[in-house]
């Protein structure tokens, strides 16, 4: 995960819409920001998003 993916889910989060897992709205959210790469992101590497929303690790 690079820096400005973690940021964008960042930003998601900040914006308290929706919960975290639920992954399909989150990817609307991204969408709708024009956060392209997190959308990409999610529908390649859900394990590492998952992890990072547990854990914070990368």
């Amino acid at each position: 995960m690079d820096s400005k993916v973690k940021e964008q889910i960042l930003a998601v989060r900040d914006t308290g819409l929706t919960n975290m897992f639920d992954t399909r709205t989150v990817q609307h959210i991204a969408h709708e920001m024009d956060f392209l790469e997190l959308v990409t992101f999610l529908e390649e590497n859900k394990d590492k998003y998952v992890r990072f929303i547990l854990t914070g690790e990368e």
